[in-house]
């Protein structure tokens, strides 16, 4: 599975076979969450950093923008509906 990407890293890097196709794997999962899970994933995450929630759903919605594959905007209101239903 992707083994033209994985050659490039082990050519570029350090990184040794096994490594490289973790790091690829690693990627791709996280690219592959949706974004009902990445807001719900970041809420608890900013929240554990001590952040309220009007600074956490600002930053949701303004880090929402720049996925790899981004959604449709959604409203502040939409973002709290996602963790809390």
């Amino acid at each position: 599975m992707h083994e033209d990407l994985v050659d490039h890293l082990t050519r570029s890097t350090q990184l040794q076979r096994g490594e490289a196709l973790r790091v690829i794997q690693d990627v791709l999962a996280y690219f592959d969450e949706t974004t009902e899970a990445y807001v719900r994933r970041r809420h608890r995450e900013l929240q554990g950093q001590g952040l309220v929630n009007a600074v956490i759903f600002e930053r949701i919605a303004a880090d929402l923008r720049y996925r790899a594959v981004a959604p449709p905007e959604l409203s502040l209101r939409q973002l709290r509906r996602i963790v809390y239903g």
